[in-house]
């Protein structure tokens, strides 16, 4: 035992300093760690080193450039973010957004986003395999800076926003969202736009210009309604974001935007009255929730001046890119941040204040009223990111919830729909267009809406279906949605106070798009048949990748170019029936009651062929094209044409003018982009190119689209903006226009500006509607029925009685002088009310909707509605079309039905109160 002792201890003492050492390392090591976390932590870059300001500060605005040169900073800085691209914009900016969480969950990312793909879709999921998926999944949140560029702290406030989760990620809070959310920041869903409003503003910073406004729209075409093109996809940016969301299916989409009611600092929801008809009710219950976490969240942090409802923003029109996913089962929702101008402060007084928010009293929904004082964008900043971190934390406490809720939702509309009507919609091939159906499936299939077609002929409720008929089967997650946008609006008659006006809708009252796309569908009312059901086939195609295939023409006849729709699986399985040319001769005519051949007639001119109009058949004739040529395009457009040997008509060749005011008209922006989609040939004129005058020389035809009188007349005031974009037409504009016109012009007038028109030319009409009060007429903008006279070529193709799109529009008689005739009128007796809201009917009754009024030796075309809203109404695009025709020889002829229209006696308008 002697002899062992020595060595026993020996041991001992090599163990404990072994487990010193081992502790000693263990020590090195955690400290280690920290030093690499404190030295990867001092890495984040901050904003001011790329942008050379501080996000945030006066008079100072990042480009997009400058915002995407800094994410792609904390990109290798940062192993918590991973930028993605998701594709180019419309002027080709490379688009991407940022995923920011821990790392552990980036690394196991395509796990959680199939997590959310089976909760989004959940046919075949039982309640408790959703529920283990709940608990296993991470929320995916999609945020934003905005895309109203103009609204400029939304795109400022995601590159803050990006630093204060990279720099901070050990603050518990941070830490917590990261490590139990997926957030999807994009720096903007305008990148065009915040650049173009960003250079806007720093060349006229410290000038008397400060604050002007841009005298061009800050998204190609579209500008501020790139928040009106949800549904129907027109925009390259519609498209990029629905098919990321599609590819992500996101739990929470939160869109930033600024124009707060004031003296109110952020607006948040819940919304104002009323909301979309078909909202999940699940949905709306959480849109709520995390409008009144972030409203905490302002408190707790000092912010002042939070607000919601009210009677503004309402949640009723489904065209918004940040409400319509409600309807596919996701809290999407916006806010409204205060601005002032661009990055320019401003001191508020209680003097500016409104009367009723002067004594800031404190209200249910406003229970910190804002006091006034300076506002800068650093302050808008701030809020926009309090509400962000707001509505993340609530992602990171009720996860499960939101993920659990997702399928509940989705699996409650299927179950719907197993129950009650609609069961299905019926879309028969053969329409009066047989493209316009596909134009219509192929927008919904790519919001993920499931089509199918019949096998076979089938007898169900009292028709017959032919085989090939499209089936939208209703019992699917995204049924609300396609019950939104395929059935009548009966917009609520609600009032500002008890016999007073109606309150007037956000947006548009009613947009029912079998209407707007002169189509015939039709709901099943009773559940479907065992043979009915059997007879379906789901569509299948096979889906183009948007990442090689990007300039590849997909579809032809597809009205959206490139590879459109065909990046979905199920839109790329929906095609229009190949094109046919019969008969025999060397004359082709097209048949203006198909959208496509227009496309036709375009290419036709541009080929240096001979277009006619035949009034005996209401066709336009093309000659001077190979035939070969021609019915390649037929083919492939899936227009019907007919050989013939008759080339009798009058010479369509116009020379075509569209104005373009610098008050940035969103409808000129529309009208632009319908004739580029159907190739017409046409030159963007200004003020300038009007008062420089000889306007003959040059056109045939002048397209004035919607906008206001004033707007035209007069635009900018003197020293609003530099003088390069100041006024508008003036009194010599409207005398150039009178003189071509008189010399044997076609002036063209959408909707609003046909008052300029009037007022500009001394027309002999009268708008009859104008200076109305609204409790006694008002109509939203909403879908209305007119007569009109095919005869004309105008009208050429239009059925007797179509559907049109109101918004503030004129109703015409004439007056002593007029010659001329009407080109659609209202039915004498009933409501012409087709879809939205319409309060006094007896306006409309008997009186002309659209009108050519014979000026001199040429014509102004006036038309009451708006044929080509938002690219939406395919079904009067060719009012738009055959107008832009309508100048030089055409013009010249006499056409129409005499016994068509009588203008009635003037309507006698309402007594207003005695107290007004």
């Amino acid at each position: 035992m002697v002899t062992l002792l020595p060595i026993r201890l020996c041991f001992l003492k090599s163990a404990f300093l072994f487990r010193i050492g081992k502790s000693l390392l263990l020590v090195g090591a955690f400290l280690l760690m920290n030093l690499l976390a404190v030295a990867q932590q001092k890495a984040i870059p901050k904003p001011e080193e790329t942008l050379g300001f501080p996000v945030g500060a006066d008079f100072k605005l990042a480009t997009y450039e400058q915002s995407l040169k800094y994410f792609e900073k904390l990109d290798e800085a940062s192993d918590l973010m991973k930028l993605v691209y998701v594709g180019e914009t419309s002027e080709g900016r490379p688009w991407y957004f940022a995923l920011i969480s821990s790392k552990k969950n980036l690394d196991n990312i395509d796990k959680y986003r199939a997590i959310a793909q089976r909760l989004a879709h959940p046919a075949g999921l039982s309640d408790e395999e959703a529920k283990k998926l709940s608990l296993e999944g991470k929320p995916l949140v999609h945020i934003d800076g905005g895309l109203h560029a103009s609204e400029v702290a939304g795109a400022q406030h995601t590159i803050s926003l990006a630093y204060e989760m990279l720099s901070k990620a050990d603050d518990p809070k941070i830490k917590n969202i990261l490590d139990n959310v997926v957030l999807l920041l994009w720096p903007s869903l305008n990148p065009d736009g915040q650049t173009m409003v960003s250079d806007w503003y720093k060349s006229n910073v410290g000038t008397p210009y400060e604050v002007a406004p841009l005298p061009f729209l800050y998204q190609k075409y579209v500008g501020h309604d790139n928040n009106r093109d949800a549904y129907m996809l027109n925009m390259i940016e519609s498209r990029v974001v629905t098919r990321t969301w599609r590819e992500w299916e996101p739990n929470i989409i939160f869109v930033h935007h600024q124009t707060s009611p004031f003296p109110s600092r952020i607006w948040l929801p819940p919304f104002a009255e009323p909301i979309a008809s078909q909202t999940p009710p699940i949905i709306a219950r959480e849109v709520n929730m995390i409008g009144m976490a972030m409203a905490q969240a302002l408190e707790s942090n000092g912010q002042k001046g939070a607000t919601h409802m009210g009677t503004g923003f309402d949640a009723w029109y489904p065209g918004y890119i940040d409400y319509m996913p409600v309807l596919q089962n996701i809290p999407a929702f916006w806010t409204e941040t205060a601005l002032y101008n661009y990055a320019t402060p401003h001191f508020y007084t209680v003097r500016d204040f409104p009367q009723d928010k002067n004594e800031f009293r404190i209200e249910s929904l406003y229970s910190s009223p804002w006091l006034g004082g300076w506002w800068r964008i650093g302050d808008a900043i701030a809020y926009m990111q309090t509400a962000s971190l707001a509505t993340l934390d609530y992602a990171a406490k009720y996860g499960d919830v939101l993920l659990y809720n997702r399928y509940q939702s989705g699996r409650n509309t299927i179950k719907k729909y197993e129950q009650e009507p609609p069961y299905a919609y019926f879309i028969p091939q053969k329409q009066r267009d047989p493209v316009r159906p596909v134009e219509l499936l192929r927008r919904l299939a790519f919001h993920g809406i499931r089509i199918g077609q019949l096998t076979k002929d089938v007898a169900f409720e009292g028709r017959t279906y032919l085989k090939g008929t499209w089936v939208i089967p209703m019992n699917q997650e995204f049924g609300e949605l396609t019950k939104q946008l395929l059935d009548v609006q009966s917009y609520p008659d609600l009032r500002e106070f008890p016999g007073g006006p109606p309150e007037q809708p956000y947006d548009a009252a009613g947009w029912t798009l079998p209407l707007q796309f002169e189509l015939n569908v039709i709901p099943a009312t009773t559940p479907l048949t065992a043979d009915l059901k059997g007879a379906i086939q789901m569509v299948s195609g096979t889906a183009k990748d948007w990442k090689t295939d990007t300039h590849k023409e997909a579809n032809p006849a597809d009205f959206i170019a490139g590879i459109g729709f065909d990046t979905n699986p199920v839109s790329s399985g929906i095609n229009a029936p190949e094109g046919r040319l019969t008969g025999s001769g060397t004359v082709v005519l097209v048949n203006p009651v198909e959208n496509n051949s227009f496309k036709v007639i375009a290419r036709s001119l541009k080929a240096g062929g001979t277009i006619k109009f035949n009034k005996e058949n209401q066709r336009y004739a093309i000659s001077g094209v190979g035939k070969a040529t021609l019915e390649q395009w037929i083919k492939e457009l899936g227009v019907t044409a007919e050989l013939t040997t008759n080339a009798a008509g009058a010479a369509v060749k116009p020379r075509i003018g569209l104005y373009k005011p610098w008050t940035a008209s969103m409808d000129e922006g529309w009208t632009h982009w319908v004739l580029e989609q159907f190739e017409f040939p046409f030159a963007t004129i200004s003020n300038a190119d009007v008062l420089a005058g000889n306007l003959n020389d040059r056109f045939d035809v002048i397209l004035i689209a919607s906008d206001r009188m004033r707007n035209i007349k007069d635009g900018f005031a003197k020293g609003a903006v530099p003088p390069a974009y100041e006024g508008g037409l003036g009194v010599q504009g409207a005398a150039n226009l009178d003189n071509f016109v008189s010399q044997g012009g076609t002036l063209v007038c959408l909707n609003e500006s046909s008052d300029y028109a009037i007022d500009a030319l001394h027309l002999p009409v009268k708008n009859v509607v104008d200076g109305i009060n609204r409790k006694d007429y008002f109509t939203g903008v909403s879908l209305l029925e007119i007569e009109t006279d095919a005869t004309h070529p105008v009208m050429a193709g239009m059925p007797a009685r179509a559907a049109v799109f109101v918004d503030d529009s004129p109703v015409f008689a004439t007056l002593d002088r007029f010659k001329g005739q009407a080109l659609a009128k209202f039915a004498l007796t009933g409501s012409p009310l087709r879809s939205g809201y319409l309060l006094g009917e007896k306006f409309l009754q008997g009186y002309a909707a659209s009108l050519d009024v014979q000026h001199g030796k040429g014509h102004v075309i006036l038309h009451g509605f708006r044929p080509q809203w938002r690219g939406q109404p395919l079904g009067t695009y060719r009012v738009l079309l055959n107008s832009v025709l309508y100048g030089g020889e055409l013009a010249k002829g006499k056409y129409g039905t005499t016994e068509f229209w009588k203008s009635p006696s003037l309507p006698v308008k309402p007594k207003e109160d005695e107290k007004k």
